[in-house]
C-alpha cells in the first residue's frame, strides 16, 4: 500500500452535505455524477488540489451511530496549521465544536466537530 487513496461517505440529505463539505469546510468538487441505475449521486470533492472524499447519495440509507461510539470507523482527522483560526472559520458559519483538547502523547492540539449527518470530524493542528 502507498496512501489512502479516498474516503466514501454516504449522506442522509445529499445537497446539505454537499453545502457543508464545500462552502463550509472549503473541499473543491472534482466530479459530480448522477448514477441512474441506483438513483444516486456521487461527488468527488478534493482537499487543497487532492481528491480525498466520495460524497454519494442513497436512498433509504440507515443512519449511521455516531454516539455512543460505535465499532468500525470512529473519525476523520483533517490536519491544519493554525487550529484557532479554523475554529473561529468554522464558528462563523454556524459549525459547533467541542473545546480544544491536547493530545498526551504528541503534545498537539486537536477539536471535534460533526457533519450534517453527525459522522464525527476532528481538526488536528500539526
Amino acid at each position: 500500500m502507498k496512501a489512502v487513496h479516498h474516503i466514501a461517505i454516504i449522506a442522509g440529505d445529499y445537497e446539505r452535505s454537499k453545502k457543508f463539505y464545500t462552502e463550509v469546510l472549503g473541499m473543491e468538487i472534482v466530479r459530480e455524477v448522477y448514477r441512474q441505475e441506483r438513483d444516486s449521486y456521487k461527488l468527488d470533492l478534493a482537499l487543497d488540489g487532492h481528491y480525498i472524499i466520495e460524497l454519494f447519495s442513497f436512498p433509504g440509507a440507515p443512519q449511521r451511530p455516531s454516539r455512543p461510539e460505535a465499532q468500525g470507523l470512529r473519525h476523520l482527522a483533517f490536519a491544519v496549521d493554525d487550529l484557532d483560526r479554523e475554529v473561529y472559520r468554522l464558528k462563523q458559519k454556524a459549525v459547533e465544536l467541542e473545546e480544544i483538547r491536547i493530545d498526551p502523547y504528541t503534545g498537539k492540539r486537536f477539536t471535534f466537530f460533526a457533519d450534517p449527518d453527525g459522522l464525527p470530524l476532528e481538526l488536528y493542528e500539526i
